[in-house]
């Protein structure tokens, strides 16, 4: 190994190459690595204790144990019977001086229902008012030209009137009524039950309508005050729900609203709200206080529109008006009427063709007295008696505060121009006629209108600008 140089320095001369002097301890000697006497060493960094983990696990593990023995000893105390936060005084047997100590309280089985808590001191019981009620409750059967419709009614007399809602008797060719078992006897069949009615009145408007059955001796409906009713109280529906499988079937709930104005097709109604289930089949029913007594008709065809928990019944204290009405004369008298039918103008086509809002009259009845005073086809009308009116309901609405033969003043839009006109108000000759509305026949393949952009379009074609 003389001379021998590794990495610039020479070990002979104990020197680097460009003439520097090896350190003192430098080793002289280079031995190359043999593979012997060499040790491979791993080298680990200890790792470092996060004293803050270890606190709050050391924490949360006394915390639980602590709720652990607090559960358990309110559970004990709870089975004993005694009361927390409640002090009780005890007599010390040794040194028969008092001692108090605070416990658990025991669980109360005996808190009040829902239904409980809405009903008066004086309330009659559920199961009671079922058994007052129910004799009263009817089914209503009928015969239309797309099949059979059923829905339930209301025996207000002794000898056979009937009241239900008018939807349910809508273009039926006949009506049969079927009464409830309590009726029956061991001889009476079922077909015994059913028994053909007559229709004495209905009125659309207010989605009510009279039957007459030839029987005698029925136990009438006791009918209350619903201005006497109170939001919040206890509220009972028996009826007809889905069809005659369910008959008689009972739902309890509260008064959710009283007053509640509400719109239908074109008329708006005043109802009384209840979350008491209400489906199809229970229109015509009874809404019933918490003394038995009938305060409202309840409508499925207005908690249908509405959707579902919102259920709608006519106030007895309007109903009764009508009913007398229609079992007088087979109709609502003095009820005001225009003559016309048409269409809203919505907000979109208000905008779009810059006209206002209001009732775009599609048709004027003959003779009638919006004829008389000059309304025309294509008027909008947007006032009546100086309330401007931007839809048919609102519409109607005021002119039902009126009686036929009044004089009002209507203003209608024609032409970029407003004008009034004086309008003595006609009586509605027939049913039918009884309120304006979207009554316009709109032609198509299929018999009307699906798409409201073709069904505007063709009204707006034809529009004066």
């Amino acid at each position: 190994m003389d001379n021998m140089e590794f990495n610039g320095f020479n070990t002979h001369n104990n020197e680097f190459s460009n003439g520097t002097a090896a350190p003192e301890n430098r080793v002289n000697e280079f031995v190359p690595y043999s593979g012997e006497n060499f040790h491979e060493v791993t080298y680990t960094p200890p790792k470092k204790k996060n004293r803050g983990r270890a606190v709050l696990a050391g924490i949360v593990g006394i915390l639980s144990v602590v709720a652990i023995g607090a559960t358990s000893i309110v559970g004990y105390d709870l089975i004993k019977g005694d009361t927390i936060g409640v002090t009780k005084t005890a007599e010390d047997s040794s040194s028969q001086t008092e001692v108090k100590k605070t416990v658990a309280a025991p669980a109360n089985t005996d808190l009040p229902t829902i239904t409980q808590l809405a009903s008066p001191e004086d309330a009659m019981s559920i199961p009671d008012i079922v058994t007052k009620v129910s004799p009263s409750v009817v089914g209503i059967s009928c015969v239309t030209a797309k099949g059979v419709a059923t829905g339930t009614g209301i025996i207000m007399s002794a000898d056979g009137y009937i009241i239900t809602n008018a939807h349910v008797v809508e273009g039926a060719t006949s009506i049969s009524v079927l009464l409830p078992s309590s009726y029956a006897d061991d001889s009476t069949s079922d077909e015994d039950l059913t028994i053909e009615a007559e229709l004495v009145g209905k009125d659309t408007q207010t989605d009510i309508a009279v039957l007459k059955i030839e029987k005698n001796g029925l136990t009438a409906a006791e009918f209350g005050k619903s201005a006497d009713i109170q939001v919040g109280e206890v509220a009972i529906v028996i009826g007809n729900p889905l069809g005659f499988e369910l008959a008689n079937s009972v739902t309890a709930g509260i008064i959710s609203a009283v007053d509640r104005t509400i719109s239908i097709d074109d008329r708006t109604m005043n109802c009384i709200q209840t979350d008491a289930s209400i489906n199809s089949g229970n229109s015509g029913g009874p809404l019933i206080n918490a003394y038995g007594q009938v305060i409202g008709i309840t409508s499925a065809k207005v908690t249908s529109t509405y959707g579902e928990g919102l259920g709608f019944a006519i106030p007895i204290d309007e109903a009764i008006p009508i009913i007398q009405e229609l079992m007088s004369y087979g109709k609502v008298t003095g009820r005001p009427s225009l003559g016309v039918s048409g269409e809203n103008v919505t907000e979109v086509y208000s905008q779009y063709y810059d006209i206002p809002k209001g009732f775009f009259v599609r048709a004027v009845n003959s003779g009638s007295c919006a004829e008389a005073a000059g309304i025309k086809v294509n008027d909008i009308v947007t006032g009546i008696e100086g309330t401007t009116v931007e839809s048919i309901e609102q519409f109607n609405d005021v002119k039902n505060r009126y009686k036929a033969g009044d004089t009002v003043k209507i203003t209608v839009y024609r032409d970029g121009k407003y004008i009034d006109f004086d309008v003595t108000l006609d009586e509605v000759a027939e049913e039918t006629e009884e309120d304006e509305g979207n009554k316009y026949p709109y032609p198509s393949d299929n018999g009307g209108y699906n798409d409201d952009y073709d069904r505007y379009r063709e009204f707006f074609n034809q529009f004066p600008f």
